[in-house]
């Protein structure tokens, strides 16, 4: 009798210890596969994370240099969507944000800090050119001002609004017509004509949409005001 229950001690724990090892080696399978599932999948988002390009300020195509502001800017789509512009990743008017209207759009940024001043649109096909002309006079030397037409951008433009727009740095502003797309940035006080400039003239003939321009989109980099 005491063999045959040693016996079976002996059988109880060899079956113990048989089920210890199969279970083992099956969490060890399990984990092994978990572990390495983790690992693929990580190299697969570094691998990814080092092939996605990098994202820049407003998403222009490449970084500016130090002492520079990103910009980004288009005009308006026919008389549907509103321009939008955009400066060190703030979007400053947009059809989103709703402050931009018919006519010609204006976003100002500090020249010094890139900080925002101040957003306006005045109506050129129904409003009047007074308005717009005082605040084109009240810009303070070293302003950065930023311009995008949107419908109709020209019909009230008289002489004295577009000079004070070219003291800006404008050179498309003397030839701007009835539904041109325009996009400018220029500056209060700069010393030669801007760069950044981008104008399509209405033109039933090569018209995108009807009786307007396709959008005119610009970026760049502008130079901080130095003292």
């Amino acid at each position: 009798m005491r063999i045959a229950g040693a016996a079976k001690l002996v059988v109880v724990i060899a079956i113990f210890l048989l089920t210890f090892y199969v279970i083992s080696q099956v969490f060890e399978i399990k984990m092994d596969a978990n572990l390495g599932h983790i690992f693929a999948r990580s190299a697969l988002d570094a691998a990814a994370r080092s092939t996605k390009p990098p994202r820049y300020k407003c998403g222009i195509s490449k970084a500016c240099p130090e002492k520079h502001f990103a910009f980004k800017m288009s005009s308006g789509a026919a008389n549907v969507v509103g321009p939008k512009i955009c400066v060190e990743d703030n979007v400053l008017m947009s059809g989103v944000k709703n402050n931009v209207g018919r006519g010609i759009n204006v976003a100002l940024v500090n020249g010094k800090t890139g900080e925002p001043l101040d957003t306006k649109f005045f109506d050129m096909w129904g409003g009047d050119v007074a308005p717009f002309i005082e605040f084109l006079k009240s810009f303070q030397d070293g302003t950065i001002v930023l311009m995008a037409t949107y419908d109709d951008g020209a019909t009230k433009l008289n002489e004295e609004a577009r000079k004070l727009i070219a003291e800006l740095g404008s050179t498309s502003i003397t030839n701007l017509g009835f539904r041109d797309n325009w996009v400018f940035c220029g500056g209060k006080g700069i010393k030669t004509k801007s760069p950044f400039e981008q104008h399509i003239k209405n033109n039933k003939d090569t018209n995108k949409y009807e009786g307007w321009p396709e959008v005119v989109e610009m970026e760049g980099c502008i130079p901080q005001k130095q003292d």
